[in-house]
């Protein structure tokens, strides 16, 4: 017979006292309360739409297992991350409709996994190939999409949620963009230098999110018109934004998050050097170099190629950058996340956190999945 747990806390959204009732490590109601802890809080788990491999497992790969998944989503929970969206990057088409197969299909034989991948994010191969913006996708992998891409990407998937990044300024890229949203595809516009009139059918079209704004970009822009500029000043963008102040400068991305107010979310942008040491790492055929400063480059380059930031540490950062509560911080990775990938924020059954935070100091908490309780790790 499972045991019953109380506990008291604030929510973390309107700092409410409220009693957890548990039963067997699963929420089975909350209740007003007339006191709490004043350092222990109720919140949702993170949430991240953009992991592209975690723990040292490599989610590019052709030959993982179950029990690489096992370790790569036990890693994100120790980080507070409940749910995911399992990313897959450029590569030739056919290859990567294999991957996802695959994946969907070792995600379906383990109840784990299953509750904690939530869906699919397809980043590339329609993105644009021009140097800068294609980042460190292979350009020559780069095709425009055509409705049978994304009939073929829609079936690879299933029912499942389904989240894919595209330069609008591709051919075709318009009419992909309304049929992916009839099929119940989220669509991110990103790796793009799309100018204002396309950002803007793109929008009318159905696309509703950009993918890690401040990235997939040239380093030297136009200082009247570039994309940043563009994508701000398109209503109807929820874009992604990377707080590890490595991507985006901390000044930057304080300017994000004001011109951004009530529309954007963060991500990680994982790859699999993230909770892992220092050391070299692949994601697909790149090999990448991560030092002590936790910056993931291809070795002798100075460019980025994913991060390997922890989710539960960019909330941190992101309060450090923007001198806020880690409760407004906390929001964008989690419930603001989840409205970027087009997802659902009834809380019943999604993983929650039980956290002990001081100001914004982090002293220790657990995340509840699955009917476990795991233990979250600080930095």
């Amino acid at each position: 017979m499972f045991g019953k747990e109380c506990i008291f806390a604030r929510r973390f959204d309107t700092g409410a006292t409220v009693r957890l009732t548990l039963v067997g490590n699963v929420l089975a109601s909350i209740e007003p309360a007339e006191s709490a802890p004043e350092h222990t809080w109720f919140a949702p788990a993170l949430f991240d739409p953009q992991i592209n491999g975690y723990a040292g497992i490599d989610f590019q790969r052709d030959d993982f297992s179950i029990d690489d998944l096992l370790k790569a989503v036990r890693g994100l929970r120790q980080a507070a991350c409940g749910q995911f969206f399992f990313t897959l990057t450029t590569e030739d088409w056919a290859i990567l409709l294999t991957r996802l197969a695959r994946a969907r299909s070792l995600r379906n034989e383990s109840k784990e996994l299953a509750s904690a991948i939530a869906g699919w994010h397809i980043e590339g191969p329609f993105l644009s190939a021009a140097p800068g913006f294609h980042g460190a996708h292979d350009p020559s992998m780069m095709l425009d999409p055509t409705p049978d891409h994304i009939r073929e990407l829609r079936a690879a998937a299933g029912d499942d949620p389904l989240l894919i990044t595209i330069a609008p300024e591709r051919p075709g890229a318009i009419k992909a963009i309304a049929l992916a949203v009839s099929l119940n595809i989220c669509v991110s516009l990103g790796h793009t230098d799309a100018p204002a009139d396309i950002l803007a059918e793109a929008v009318q079209a159905g696309a509703t999110g950009f993918t890690h704004i401040g990235n997939g970009c040239t380093q030297a822009l136009d200082r009247h018109d570039n994309i940043l500029v563009r994508v701000l000043d398109t209503p109807g963008l929820f874009p992604s934004i990377i707080p590890d102040a490595i991507h985006v400068s901390p000044a930057m991305f304080r300017l994000l998050n004001t011109a951004l107010p009530m529309r954007h979310c963060f991500t990680t942008d994982a790859m699999s050097a993230a909770g892992a040491p220092a050391g070299r790492y692949r994601i697909g055929k790149i090999e990448t170099e991560v030092g002590t400063d936790r910056i993931v480059r291809m070795p002798g380059k100075t460019n980025f190629a994913g991060s390997a930031l922890r989710p539960i540490d960019g909330v941190f950062t992101a309060a450090r950058m923007l001198n806020c509560s880690w409760r407004e911080t906390w929001f964008r990775s989690s419930l603001a996340a989840r409205r970027y990938a087009g997802l659902s924020n009834q809380p019943d059954g999604l993983p929650f956190c039980v956290l002990h935070i001081e100001g914004n100091t982090f002293k220790g908490g657990s995340i509840f999945a699955d009917g476990q309780r795991i233990e979250i790790q600080s930095a």
